[in-house]
């Protein structure tokens, strides 16, 4: 018998179950299996197991209740009853064929009286069948004249327990039954065990184990349990692969006829606050506060901080020295951008960080509508609109007012005029350097130029002369 108990505390820690809610199970298991060999049909067996010395007491357990001499006329009543209100509903079912579609208006007038009463009967005989099986209960219950019978001194809701004999032996298909009943409450113990342990942990962030893929699905070892990620909730573009470790949010935990069900998320805001807390000391320590999150899972988030300590700063405590601490984060997100940015009191400035990287103009708010209207200079505009409208669709999310970002055309006016200034007097100076550069012609000699005609006049004689002794030699 120490091999048995030794058994059922090897089952105990191998599922992680209670030692009475498996004794509890052998004991049910038993009783099932007397009631298939030995048992009769008005007995409400149960076994008391003793795991030490491996002996089994079953008893016939009934509840003591009142006197009911009438006990079979009264079921004789109740089945008249019962059989008057069939042949009534027969009749009503037929008187609307026969009426058919032109009758039905008229039928109905008239058997609404009908109906009503027949309800209130069918009413009352279904609360004196009721009453009649609530009060009395032969499996489960003894009337008290015969319980006194059995023991002197039994009062009305007491319990007796009929000591019944143990047989030395239990059939083929007594022992199959009670090997079934075992491994089902096992089963549906260590399932209700398992919901139990999920539901306080629902709505947080947990870590698992990626322990494969089925179609669109990943499946995550959790330890006790394997919970599922389905499509909707899965970051776009990040790889599961088989063995890789991943925080995931709890975000449903549901108990289904094959087991518990648990519903993971890797897209909720939830994650990122818990990555936060858990890499940053300060923001554990209650030092610095996160006040918002806004997330776009897989392409970019926004983060709020505040601390009302003059000697911290918010930002650079979680981005880390060289950006240790942001790194970290992103590569649990899978490469997914973090902007952090000041949580401000005065909402006007608390919506000008929301906007950044992009410099912000003049604000207007609406504080009936929750509206601010935003003038950004042309140069900032698709800055702080952001890819698709992903930077204002953050930082509305992020603060909670709705956020319309208008060009400053006033701005762009004056610095389209003043780039037009400055062409205009770079052009101006290039004219003048370009007049100062063009070097002017030197001044020539008076004695330099005589000598200059004297010798063109030279030329031309010459050339005459060269001319006539030509003319002279041909004729």
């Amino acid at each position: 018998m120490s091999e048995l108990s030794s058994a059922i505390k090897h089952v105990c820690e191998e599922k992680g179950l209670d030692m009475d809610a498996v004794i509890s199970t052998i004991e049910y298991a038993l009783a099932a299996a007397y009631r298939k060999d030995f048992g009769q049909k008005n007995q409400n067996i149960t076994v008391e197991f003793n795991p030490k010395e491996g002996t089994s007491n079953v008893y016939d357990v009934k509840t003591v209740v009142e006197d009911m001499p009438e006990e079979e006329e009264k079921q004789e009543e109740v089945k008249d009853k019962k059989a008057e209100e069939k042949t009534k509903k027969s009749k009503l079912t037929d008187v609307k064929k026969r009426d058919g579609k032109k009758g039905k208006k008229l039928t109905e007038d008239k058997n609404k009286k009908e109906s009503k009463e027949d309800k209130k009967d069918e009413s009352v005989a279904i609360e004196a069948m009721a009453d009649e099986e609530r009060k009395f209960n032969p499996k489960t219950e003894i009337q008290i004249s015969d319980a006194k019978l059995l023991k002197k001194t039994a009062k009305i809701d007491d319990e007796i327990k009929t000591k019944l004999e143990v047989p030395d032996a239990y059939g083929r298909m007594a022992a199959q039954t009670a090997k079934q009943v075992i491994i089902q409450r096992l089963r549906e113990a260590e399932r209700e065990m398992i919901f139990n342990d999920f539901k306080d942990k629902e709505h947080e962030v947990v870590g698992g184990v990626i322990q494969r893929r089925e179609g669109r699905i990943v499946l995550v070892d959790l330890g006790k349990s394997v919970g599922v990620i389905p499509p909707d909730e899965q970051i776009m573009g990040e790889k599961y692969n088989t063995g890789d470790r991943v925080k995931v949010y709890v975000k449903e935990v549901s108990l289904k006829p094959r087991g518990p069900e648990i519903i993971l998320s890797r897209t909720s805001e939830e994650i990122l606050k818990k990555i936060f807390y858990l890499e940053i000391p300060e923001i554990s320590n209650g030092l610095i506060e996160l006040k918002s999150v806004a997330r776009e899972a897989g392409s970019r988030s926004k983060v709020a901080v505040w601390t009302d300590s003059e000697n911290v700063d918010p930002i650079g405590s979680c981005v880390g020295q060289r950006g240790s601490r942001i790194q970290t984060i992103i590569s649990e997100l899978g490469g997914e951008k973090v902007d952090i940015i000041e949580y401000d009191e005065d909402l006007s400035r608390y919506i000008s960080n929301a906007l950044s990287p992009a410099k912000i103009g003049k604000i207007n708010m609406n504080e009936e509508t929750k509206k601010a209207t935003v003038t950004v200079p042309n140069d900032q505009l698709s800055l702080a609109i952001g890819k698709s409208g992903q930077n204002a669709r953050l930082a509305a999310k992020l603060t909670g007012w709705k956020i319309d970002i208008v060009e400053d055309k006033s701005a762009s006016e004056a610095e389209a005029e003043k780039s037009n200034k400055d062409d205009d007097e770079k052009n101006e100076e290039k004219k003048t350097k370009n007049q100062e550069e063009v070097p002017e012609a030197p001044e020539v000699p008076k004695d330099i130029k005589k000598t200059d005609d004297v010798e063109e006049k030279n030329d031309k004689k010459n050339k005459t002369k060269t001319s006539k002794k030509k003319d002279d030699e041909k004729k």
